[in-house]
């Protein structure tokens, strides 16, 4: 285990140098609210996809279409789960501040954090599984995610799901996948350009956020180590378990275990300021999250190795 630990480390610790430059950015203000918004939609538009269907560019094989379901499955059962308890365990005596308790702990960063570590550890059959598992999250978040941040079922719109670009190039790769499309140069090669970008940009974003930490409030407010604790935690243990149990392929073990560990999705903030909630307190969360997270992902991901 020590030695999956040392591996899984320091590509986590390549991963903190590039948050760093994020850090340094923010306090030389090289970067504002701004500037992050407009890269995280490069990401989010351009970046994401095409991860998805550079890493769906492959050979076909039946293994990999059972790996496909498989980790969907996975992933559905993971934030049925992480649903299921939140609603049952986590309170607060002001309503909007529990839709962020509850939404920051499960939802996690499999996009901006999780993906690229998948990438570093695995190589591509890791973003190949791990954007299935961001696929199921985009439909989650888009509906189950808009109701409990915005308390509104009326917000939850078809036109959300039909547009994200994170579903969009799911369902282009395995459109390419299936029908083993083999795209031409000319456009492959953007594609891969942009691909590359998957892993300095997120973490700079996540950089700049960690940034804007509040050291009276990281020490004040308790309850976000309690939310840490359930997203980085005790929901992977449970995926974990379930793998585990499931004698799941230990890639797909991997993937899932990197996903679910994940540290609170990037996008907390911005559903919370979309939505008239504390977008201060969601950035707080993402960025406590993420901080303990360069501790607990190589823990947990080693642990996954050395057990399946």
């Amino acid at each position: 285990m020590l030695q999956n630990f040392i591996i899984v480390a320091n590509q986590v610790a390549v991963l903190f140098i590039l948050m760093a430059l994020g850090i340094v950015s923010n306090k030389l203000h090289w970067l504002d609210e701004k500037a992050v918004k407009s890269i995280t939609n490069i990401v989010l538009y351009f970046v994401t996809p095409c991860v998805i269907i550079n890493s769906f560019s492959r050979e076909v094989e039946p293994s990999l279409i059972k790996g496909l379901i498989i980790t969907a499955v996975v992933a559905v059962l993971t934030f049925g789960f992480s649903i299921a308890f939140a609603h049952l365990f986590i309170k607060d005596k002001d309503a909007d501040t529990e839709r962020i308790y509850r939404y920051a702990s499960v939802f996690g960063n499999c996009g901006f954090m999780a993906l690229p570590l998948e990438e570093a550890v695995l190589g591509d059959i890791g973003t190949f599984y791990g954007a299935v598992y961001i696929a199921v999250f985009n439909l989650i978040v888009w509906t189950y995610g808009v109701w409990l941040m915005s308390g509104d079922k009326s917000n939850v719109k078809v036109k959300a799901l039909t547009v994200n670009p994170g579903l969009l190039g799911t369902i282009a790769g395995i459109l390419i996948l299936v029908l083993q499309i083999r795209l031409p140069n000319i456009i492959a090669t953007p594609i891969s350009y942009m691909a590359n970008l998957n892993t300095p940009l997120p973490m700079i974003i996540i950089g700049y956020y960690l940034g804007n930490l509040n050291i009276s409030k990281l020490i004040s407010n308790k309850k976000q180590y309690l939310i840490a604790f359930y997203r980085l935690v005790f929901f992977p243990l449970i995926t974990l378990f379930m793998i585990y149990i499931a004698k799941v392929d230990p890639v797909i073990a991997v993937v899932c275990t990197i996903a679910s560990a994940a540290p609170t999705a990037a996008n907390t903030a911005m559903f919370a300021t979309l939505y008239g909630k504390d977008a201060e307190l969601g950035a707080q969360l993402m960025s406590v999250s993420t901080l303990f997270s360069l501790i607990t992902l190589p823990l947990l991901v080693a642990f996954t190795q050395t057990i399946m």
